[in-house]
């Protein structure tokens, strides 16, 4: 899940036939101090396009892909190793979009008589959540 910072911009590639979006998303620091990671999002062809017309800076999104590393040559004169992120679905955390779908409920006209009072239904309780144990860095094997 992350936030997205710089609002994507669409290209296609020479030979004009395949689009191309990148845009740049901040995720939460793992640890409490760190500073929150920034990584570079690309989508193609149809994605891409989606992308484009439905995502904006600031948008929540969760983002499913692949990680990889880039190599770039900086005019400093070392290579600096860029992570990048090649999407292949996007969703957005927007609830308005999904509230904005169910209809509202109208009120009974007039004319009706009200209905009897129907006997209150067994609410289940939500499940209560698990307290998570602070993963132990130390122990990751590389």
């Amino acid at each position: 899940m992350a936030e997205i910072t710089k609002a994507p911009q669409l290209r296609y590639t020479q030979d004009g036939q395949t689009a191309i979006s990148e845009m740049w998303v901040q995720f939460p620091a793992l640890r409490s101090g760190d500073p929150m990671s920034t990584i570079k999002v690309t989508g193609w062809g149809n994605l891409a396009q989606q992308i484009q017309e439905q995502f904006h800076e600031g948008d929540q999104v969760i983002i499913e892909g692949r990680l990889g590393m880039n190599t770039i040559d900086r005019p400093e004169g070392f290579k600096e190793k860029q992570a990048e992120l090649t999407a292949s679905r996007i969703h957005t955390t927007d609830m308005s979009i999904s509230a904005s779908a169910t209809p509202a409920a109208s009120p009974a006209p007039a004319s009706q008589a009200p209905a009897a009072p129907a006997a209150p239904a067994a609410i289940p309780a939500p499940p209560q959540p698990q307290a998570e144990a602070e993963p132990n860095y130390d122990d990751i094997p590389f």
